[in-house]
């Protein structure tokens, strides 16, 4: 008998709809249902390619006796943190505080007044390594509920109380300057890995903000160091287990410091931002490998991630059916070389020098994961290519990994902006069609009469979410970029009515300051506020480079002055936990430069030469540039106005600061201009 969730649209709840556990969705309802009946509330909170939340599915929630025991001492409420972030944020910062950390399978017990009293993420069936079982913490947290149950109102008034006193301090709205962003790069110097790329040890995160930050760092100063980081970095990443060396697309983490065994799972977000960071490093460098690596992670989410509608789906779970029945982590990535023997035959050899494929094996039971490890010698290209094919298709025939095909709209908001930029760099009108087809499902479906963004969607179905902040951010970021490479206005217009909202219901008037969620959202224990950012940018940090770019674009004062302000947290934490803030230090890099204004005007109907200073324009490497292209006079965009060509021809208009160079049609003069 399906339970509660059966009537949800995120797929990680419709994966315990048929649970014994008598889930409730997060609602009003069931604190209303948890004071009626006098009992705690269970929350847990997950999502569908975390591989421990599954466990504990299998373990506990699907379990008969233990459902038995949770259904008649709670209420159990389960929630996708993709969903709602912003209960994810508020009760992981009651899990840190109390426990000094934090992850998924998260697991909260709270009073019927939504106040946390207890704590943990994993449990396991049987107590092992120090942890108790999942039914010790359910027998122990009933005991004091029913023994104890002034104690337990005290520390949640405690707790709730401490949350409060919380609140993020950044002296003064002032952005930060030079100093403080070489501090920034000083303190990544300090944490970087020389001998492996990257930052810190294991568990390894693709480091796709710090990144943006060095290429930004670097075009601004010319800092060799802040390039030599980021290119290293990239490289290194993507010659490792952590990049699928088949199909393209970078998986959530690397277990170990070398980037060798990856966390499997895929995840838009990392693959939208490492696209876009890839297609930069190529603007700036030239690199064969950041091309290849930009294009095949486009083609990646193209192709393995895109929905029906246009969408892009959330993710690809680390776990497939190993062939056996058995869903195991990483079955559909790993070889071992007599599998290579049976697809390759006289290849298999060459293929596993190649591939740095083993008889011992790079991960568990004599597999590997396939890597392009440091070597002598020359490969035949075309050679290794029939290789690459034949595995490919080898391997599609094995089980995929489940797919979680929601579409959320942020993180739409980044594949947007990534595939309208590389397809734009190499030719591929076809991944701007598809950036296109992303920004039209996001205004068709997410979209509401006010402008207002739902958070998710699903087989063209609006979630019943709200969005939060970074949804406001990350989608105005990817219309700023596709009115950028399309030369359509109606993208700056969208990101217009989406960064009102964030001025409106997201900011604080007074301190410069913004929330997770706007000011009218749903009233939890403590509104969510965080400036850092971790797998994707804060909706902190990437509403203020949004609204920085359409300042540029429109010369909105409010906007700008609300982006300065938004920035002065940047001050505080970039030179202390520069990793943690890096798309926010690559915003201030934008600032400190400008950001630059660039005005193409052809001729109508378009010619050679205004592709080729548009072109020339989106190439440049100056941080945050905006560009605007169009006919003399037209209305698309604010930059085009009082543009006339010069001597009839295609003709680019730089400005910043107020000030603007003379008019070109030289791209060359241009290139230069973009360039210093």
């Amino acid at each position: 008998m399906p339970n509660r969730l059966a009537h949800e649209t995120s797929p990680y709840l419709l994966q315990h709809a048929d649970n014994p556990v008598d889930w409730w969705p997060w609602s009003g309802e069931a604190f209303h249902e948890a004071r009626r009946r006098g009992v705690p509330v269970l929350l847990s909170v997950g999502y569908s390619s975390c591989h421990w939340c599954h466990v504990l599915a299998r373990e506990s929630f699907e379990d008969e006796t233990t459902a038995a025991f949770m259904n008649e001492h709670f209420v159990s409420v389960k929630v996708d943190r993709e969903e709602r972030p912003d209960v994810d944020a508020v009760y992981m910062e009651a899990v840190q505080a109390a426990t000094g950390q934090g992850g998924w399978p998260m697991t909260v017990f709270l009073t019927p007044d939504a106040e946390p009293f207890y704590f943990g993420t994993y449990f396991p069936p049987a107590p092992r390594h120090g942890m108790p079982s999942f039914r010790q913490v359910l027998e122990g947290v009933r005991s004091a509920w029913a023994d104890r149950r002034d104690e337990v109102a005290e520390v949640a008034g405690k707790i709730v109380r401490d949350l409060a006193q919380r609140e993020i301090s950044h002296q003064g709205t002032r952005p930060p300057g030079e100093q403080e962003l070489a501090q920034a790069l000083l303190g990544l110097t300090r944490e970087y890995d020389p001998q492996r790329g990257g930052f810190g040890g294991a568990p390894k995160f693709p480091p796709s903000m710090v990144i943006e930050f060095l290429l930004r760092h670097h075009a601004r100063t010319g800092a060799d160091g802040a390039l030599q980081m980021a290119a290293d970095t990239c490289e290194r990443m993507a010659r490792g287990g952590l990049y699928d060396q088949l199909g393209g697309g970078f998986a959530r983490y690397s277990v170990d410091r070398d980037w060798v065994v990856p966390h499997f799972e895929k995840m838009l977000y990392d693959n939208a931002l490492l696209c876009r960071a890839y297609a930069h490093l190529w603007r700036a460098t030239g690199s064969a490998l950041a091309r290849r690596v930009a294009l095949e992670t486009a083609d990646f989410m193209v192709r393995e991630l895109r929905t029906a509608e246009g969408g892009f789906a959330s993710a690809l779970d680390a776990d497939s059916d190993d062939g056996t029945g058995k869903h195991v982590e990483g079955a559909y990535y790993v070889w071992t070389p007599a599998q290579f023997d049976e697809v390759l035959g006289d290849d298999a050899d060459l293929a596993a020098r190649y591939f740095g494929v083993t008889p011992e094996g790079t991960f568990e039971h004599g597999q590997s994961v396939l890597q392009l490890p440091q070597q002598e010698g020359v490969f035949d290209a075309e050679k290794i290519e029939s290789v690459k094919r034949r595995l490919f298709a080898k391997r599609a025939e094995r089980p995929a990994p489940g797919r979680d095909d929601k579409v959320v709209a942020a993180w739409n908001g980044l594949a947007v902006a990534a595939l309208a930029e590389t397809g734009a760099y190499f030719d591929r009108p076809d991944l701007v069609e598809a950036a296109v087809g992303a920004a039209d499902l996001l205004v068709r479906l997410h979209l509401d009469d006010h402008a207002r963004l739902a958070r998710t969607s699903r087989d063209g179905h609006v979630g019943a979410n709200a969005g939060v902040l970074e949804d406001y951010g990350d989608v105005a970021e990817g219309f700023l970029a596709l009115a950028s490479v399309t030369g359509e206005g109606v993208w700056l217009d969208f990101a217009g009515l989406l960064l009102d909202h964030v001025l409106a219901r997201f900011a604080d008037g007074e301190t410069g300051a913004l929330y997770d969620t706007a000011s009218d959202a749903e009233r939890l224990i403590r509104r969510p506020q965080d400036p850092t950012d971790n797998a994707t940018p804060s909706g902190w940090s990437a509403a203020a480079g949004a609204l920085l770019g359409y300042a540029a674009h429109t010369g909105s004062e409010p906007h700008r002055t609300a982006a300065e302000r938004a920035l002065g947290v940047v001050g505080t934490l970039g030179p202390r936990v520069p990793r943690f803030v890096g798309w926010g230090l690559a915003v201030a890099e934008a600032l400190l430069d400008g950001p630059r204004e660039i005005a193409i005007v052809g001729p109508a109907g378009g010619d050679r030469d205004t592709t080729a200073l548009h072109r020339t324009a989106l190439l440049g490497t100056a941080p945050g540039a905006v560009v605007a292209v169009g006919t003399p006079g037209s209305d698309e965009f604010p930059l085009l106005a009082d543009r006339p060509l010069v001597g009839g021809a295609a003709t680019a208009y730089v400005c910043r600061n107020f000030t603007c160079d003379a008019p070109t049609t030289d791209p060359e003069r241009l290139r230069a201009a973009l360039g210093d």
